[in-house]
């Protein structure tokens, strides 16, 4: 049973000239290579990527970012409760502009949105989290998760954000 209970509502919804505030990230790992054909230990990034619950195709865990938090807690309390992960928040990939068709409100009619996405070093797969009924997540090569990806703006933050970030920053995998 999960003890954790993902946030609802909108009371607590920030909003910046009529755009709705959203946090989310890139959650990655690092696995070795199964190439028998090479000697070297090669590391492949992987992404984990969730099903939407309004449709086909994959997304990176994002909400709401909510007046009694920093966009950083946002962004990690969303990879617990949408993917069921934890790990070490990196870098600030970008911010990225959207239209949500399904959080049209008083503050933001036009259903504006500017998310900030993160890169997030995942540490652990939780057994249980708060959105496991409607989520399934999903390990995927970054070729595949550029395939996958359900929103032009979340593949935008994959290839312009994350990935050049991680051609800089990527020390740290396996340590």
């Amino acid at each position: 049973m999960c003890d954790l209970v993902a946030r609802t509502g909108r009371h607590q919804q920030r909003y910046e000239a009529g755009c709705r505030l959203v946090a989310g990230c890139i959650p990655y790992r690092y696995r070795k290579s199964i190439d028998c054909t090479s000697d070297t230990d090669e590391k492949i990034v992987e992404v984990l990527m969730i099903n939407s619950t309004s449709g086909s195709g994959l997304l990176f865990p994002k909400g709401g970012w909510e007046n009694d938090e920093t966009v950083e807690a946002a962004a990690v309390r969303e990879a617990i409760e949408e993917a069921g992960v934890k790990g070490d928040l990196k870098d600030l990939l970008g911010h990225y502009d959207f239209k949500s068709k399904t959080h049209q409100d008083e503050f933001c009619p036009e259903g504006l949105c500017k998310a900030a996405m993160f890169a997030l070093l995942v540490r652990e797969e939780l057994e249980s989290w708060p959105e496991q009924s409607i989520r399934q997540r999903s390990w995927l090569t970054i070729p595949e998760a550029v395939e996958s990806c359900r929103y032009p703006w979340m593949r935008d933050a994959l290839v312009d954000g994350f990935l050049k970030w991680h051609a800089v920053n990527s020390e740290e995998a396996f340590d």
